[in-house]
């Protein structure tokens, strides 16, 4: 993956647990999910209907230790990893968002991101909401607080929001009573749900669930709104069936952990299938196929069974680095792919090498690396992507820059395969990206390759 490219998801994570260690089955989920943001990260605790928290910058073993976990008792949690989609880079962005109205407070984790941010923020400032983040998370728990004012219940407001909220959300909110979890109408980001004992849980993925201890049971649907009240389930299914169902397809070719599966669909077998699909459509002869860690490897293990070309490790990576460290100069961020990874000298020396990254968007990191394996003794570089080109901002939760920042758009795949120093190039097509998750129970947006959208998008 791009050194500072594509920006991960945020993560969701919370449970009921009776039992009372609610805070800390969440930080380990948490951590499980710290994949999907690393820039901040927070839990919020119910206890005796009083609503406590702690958030801060930087990664889940950074933000809590055993003293903090300790002051957050209760038998409700809500957590949250972030990157930032919408806001800046600043603590006051971090999540769960715990806000105190009228009818109480509430707390809120969001994974997603709402096309109708602008409109909503325009409508809520006009009745005199004042903004204290720039989030649209924010905007969602704007919206749910004015809905309660003249609806009976939490749930109900939630309802009653939903109806305008547009794009992106699957959403956690927690009052003093309840855990209610939602999932947008066209389902574009996972959330599932499990049990363990007596204690309920919902994630953005299963492997927080695996991480905790906690069965599978099922993913939520699109539209769906799941509430928990002292241990019983209650759903409100107003909005499923009311929009086609279109799972982000980079989740399963790059932001969900490989052990995941998403809507009955493993994200290690789709990337296996994405590799083997690039393997037909780009072939090569070479000596070695290699991947780029984490998300390339799977794709090239795909790539090297189909082709018969043999796989071996290429890079190691240095495992202590987050998503971001510190560069005080040009020279080391020139360095940075070196300080991420290193090159197995055995693997690549005197070989024809197929290097296999899941994308390519700016160029520059594929450009240091093909030109570090050179430095170890590749004879030829041979680079292939296990997603399509990106042609086209996404609008839903994923940071992918505008169209004149991407690189494809203003080169040719002759002049990227030579800006890159590679021997030769191909990306997987947009063909293929249907065949990569079989078993899933959806379809799927793949606005960023091609441009078409499950919702009018008014930017």
């Amino acid at each position: 993956m791009e050194h500072k490219k594509i920006g991960e998801e945020c993560g969701v994570f919370a449970i009921y647990d009776p039992a009372g260690e609610a805070a800390h089955t969440t930080y380990y989920g948490l951590y499980a999910l710290q994949h999907r943001g690393q820039e901040s990260c927070g839990i919020a605790v119910n206890n005796n209907r009083d609503i406590s928290y702690h958030k801060d910058m930087g990664l889940v073993s950074d933000v809590f230790n055993e003293e903090i976990l300790a002051k957050l008792p209760g038998t409700m949690a809500v957590g949250h990893v972030r990157y930032s989609t919408t806001g800046g880079s600043l603590r006051e962005n971090a999540q769960p968002l715990v806000l105190r109205y009228v009818k109480g407070n509430i707390a809120l984790a969001h994974n997603g991101n709402l096309v109708n941010k602008d409109k909503l923020a325009s409508e809520l400032s006009v009745t005199g909401a004042i903004f204290q983040t720039t989030t649209d998370t924010e905007m969602i728990a704007y919206t749910i607080a004015k809905e309660r004012l003249r609806s009976g219940s939490i749930e109900e407001a939630v309802e009653r929001s939903v109806k305008h909220l547009k794009g992106a959300f699957s959403l956690i909110v927690m009052s003093p009573q309840k855990l209610i979890a939602v999932r947008d109408p066209w389902g574009f980001r996972p959330l599932c749900m499990g049990r363990k004992g007596d204690a309920i849980i919902f994630a953005s993925e299963t492997c927080a669930l695996d991480s905790v201890g906690a069965e599978f049971e099922r993913d939520l649907l699109p539209g769906e709104i799941v509430v928990v009240q002292d241990g019983e389930i209650t759903s409100i299914k107003t909005y499923v069936n009311t929009q086609p169902h279109t799972m982000c397809i980079f989740e399963y070719l790059y932001f969900a952990r490989p052990d995941s599966v998403l809507e009955g669909q493993s994200a290690h077998d789709s990337r296996m299938l994405a590799g083997k699909y690039l393997a037909r459509e780009y072939p090569v002869e070479a000596d070695v196929v290699i991947g780029v860690p984490d998300s390339g490897l799977s794709a090239a293990m795909g790539y090297a069974a189909e082709s018969g070309i043999p796989y071996a490790t290429g890079f190691v990576k240095n495992k202590y680095i987050g998503r971001t460290f510190i560069q005080p100069s040009q020279a080391m961020r020139e360095n940075a792919v070196r300080i991420k990874l290193n090159v197995l000298r055995s693997t690549v020396e005197g070989k024809r090498v197929v290097m296999v990254d899941d994308t390519i968007v700016r160029g520059t990191t594929s450009k240091r690396t093909v030109s570090l394996l050179r430095k170890f003794g590749a004879k030829e570089v041979h680079v292939r992507s296990s997603a399509p080109p990106f042609m086209w901002p996404c609008y839903f939760g994923t940071d992918v820059p505008s169209r004149d920042q991407l690189f494809v758009c203003n080169h040719t795949m002759d002049e990227i395969r030579d800006l890159i120093g590679a021997d030769s190039l191909g990306f997987l097509s947009i063909g293929a990206l249907g065949k990569i998750i079989p078993n899933a129970h959806c379809g799927y947006c793949d606005g960023c390759f091609s441009g078409k959208y499950p919702v009018d998008v008014d930017i």
